[in-house]
C-alpha cells in the first residue's frame, strides 16, 4: 500500500482533471474524424453509418474519439444491469458448476457470433457490439422461468400489465440505469431499436428485412412483442439471428453436462446435420447466413439450414426445456419469485409500514421505491406492481434466493 501511495504521489499531476482542449488537440480530433470517415466509407451499401444515426433521446455533443455506437457500448458495459448478468443463469441453475452458461457468457457469445457475421457482410460492427452487449440486460433471475412468473403475477393484479425481457431491457437502459447525476443512458435510436427487437425465439424465422421507416414511438417499451416490427437496421437483424445461434448448441452442451440428456445418441439427425457440437453448429449457421445474405438488404438463412435448426430447437424444447429436472427447477424458481412478488407488492401498497419493517429485505425494497426515478409519477402512469417487477427483475439468481430465505426463514 505504501508503494502504491508513493507511486500515486509521484505521478499525482497526471491524474488531475484537464480541460478538453488540453487532453486532445483540435488537430488530433480532426485526424481521428478523418480516420472514422474513411472507415465508414468502406462499409457495405446497406450498413448503418454512425454519422447517419437518428440520434439520442436528448442531444449530446459528439465524443472526440469514439463513434456514437462505441460510446453506447461503453455505457452498457459499465452499467449495473450488465454486471449482474454474470450471476444470472441461462437455462440451468447450478451455481456450484462453473461450466454452466451464465447470461453474461451468452451475451459474449452473441457479440462474437454477430460480429463475425457482420464483419463478413461489411456491416457496422460498432453498432452490432452495442446491441449484442445490451440485448439481455432486461432478463430476470432464473432466465425465461423468471420472465414467465413476473408476467403471470402482473396479470393477476392488473390484466393490462405484462412483462417481457426485451421491453424491460429498454426500460432498464432508458429509465432505471444511472448515468452521471441522472437516470437513463440516453442511447442512440439504432441501439435502442436493436435491443427491444432482438428476440431470437421465433424458431421459424428465415429472413429479416430491416424496417427502416420506424419512428421513435415504435421503440416504446410498453408495446407488446407480438406487435413489434423487425429491427430498423441490418445490424439489428444480425444480432437477432446470432441470439438464436448462440443458445441452441450451448443449451445442448449444458444439458449433457447436467445429465438432462444422457448422451448425444438421444439427439436427432438434425443435430449432426448442423455440425454435431456447439462449435460445429455455430460455424455451419454463420457460414450459411453469410452466404445467403451477401450483398443483400436482408439477413436470411437457407431452406436447409432453417429446416435443420427448427428441428433441433423444437427437440431442445421437448428434451431439454421440458425435461423433468428442468421442470422441477422451474417449480422452485416459481416459488421463490411468486413469494417475492407477493411480499413486495404488499409492501409497496403500504410503503410507510414497509419503511419501518423489522425485516431488512422489506426495508431495502422500500428504499428502492423511495429512490425510484419515476416515484413522482401518478399511479395511473406508474402502477404499483411495476416497482415490484423493476426490483425483482434486477436481482441476480443468488440475491433472489437470499431475499427469499431472509423473508421466509423460520
Amino acid at each position: 500500500m505504501d508503494n502504491a501511495n508513493s507511486l500515486f504521489n509521484l505521478y499525482r499531476d497526471s491524474f488531475k482533471p484537464l480541460e478538453s482542449d488540453e487532453r486532445i488537440s483540435p488537430v488530433t480530433i480532426e485526424k481521428i474524424r478523418m480516420v472514422h470517415d474513411a472507415r465508414e466509407k468502406t462499409l457495405g451499401t446497406y450498413a448503418q453509418k454512425s454519422k447517419a444515426s437518428r440520434g439520442r433521446i436528448e442531444a449530446e455533443p459528439d465524443c472526440n474519439i469514439r463513434s456514437c455506437y462505441e460510446r453506447d457500448m461503453g455505457r452498457i458495459i459499465y452499467s449495473q444491469a450488465f454486471r449482474r448478468l454474470k450471476h444470472k443463469t441461462q437455462v440451468f441453475f447450478n451455481p456450484a458448476n462453473d461450466h454452466i452458461c451464465s447470461r453474461l457468457e451468452h451475451v459474449i457469445y452473441v457479440d462474437y457470433i454477430a460480429c463475425t457475421i457482420g464483419s463478413a457482410l461489411n456491416l457496422n460492427t460498432d453498432l452490432i457490439r452495442a446491441i449484442a452487449l445490451g440485448h439481455d440486460v432486461g432478463h430476470t433471475p432464473f432466465g425465461h422461468s423468471g420472465e414467465r412468473v413476473l408476467n403471470k403475477k402482473l396479470k393477476e393484479v392488473n390484466d393490462k400489465l405484462y412483462f417481457e425481457h426485451e421491453s424491460n431491457g429498454l426500460r432498464v437502459l432508458d429509465v432505471l440505469e444511472e448515468h452521471g447525476s441522472s437516470h437513463g443512458l440516453n442511447l442512440t435510436f439504432e441501439v435502442r431499436d436493436g435491443i427491444i427487437c432482438h428476440c431470437g425465439e421465433h424458431y421459424d424465422e428465415q429472413v429479416l428485412i430491416p424496417c427502416r421507416d420506424k419512428t421513435v414511438s415504435d421503440l416504446d417499451y410498453r408495446i407488446p412483442k407480438k406487435t413489434r416490427k423487425t429491427p430498423a437496421t441490418l445490424e439489428g437483424c444480425v444480432v437477432r439471428f446470432a441470439d438464436k445461434i448462440a443458445y441452441v448448441g450451448r443449451d445442448i452442451e449444458d444439458a449433457l453436462r447436467t445429465g438432462v440428456i444422457d448422451s448425444e445418441v438421444n439427439l436427432s439427425s438434425s443435430y449432426s446435420e448442423l455440425g454435431g457440437s456447439n462449435s460445429g453448429i455455430i460455424n455451419y449457421l454463420v457460414e450459411d447466413i453469410v452466404e445467403s445474405s451477401y450483398d443483400k438488404d436482408e439477413i436470411r438463412m437457407s431452406d436447409k439450414a432453417l429446416h435443420s435448426l427448427e428441428k433441433v430447437l423444437n427437440e431442445n424444447v421437448k428434451k431439454i426445456y421440458r425435461a423433468n429436472k428442468v421442470v422441477v427447477y422451474e417449480k422452485y424458481c416459481d416459488l421463490v419469485l411468486e413469494s417475492l412478488f407477493d411480499s413486495f407488492y404488499e409492501a409497496v401498497r403500504n410503503i410507510d409500514k414497509a419503511r419501518q419493517s423489522n425485516n431488512e429485505v422489506i426495508r431495502q425494497f422500500a428504499s428502492f421505491v423511495d429512490s425510484h426515478p419515476e416515484k413522482d409519477k401518478p399511479e395511473s402512469e406508474m402502477p404499483l406492481p411495476i416497482y415490484v417487477t423493476d426490483y425483482i427483475a434486477g436481482m441476480t439468481d443468488q440475491y433472489a434466493v437470499k431475499c427469499f430465505n431472509e423473508l421466509f426463514k423460520s
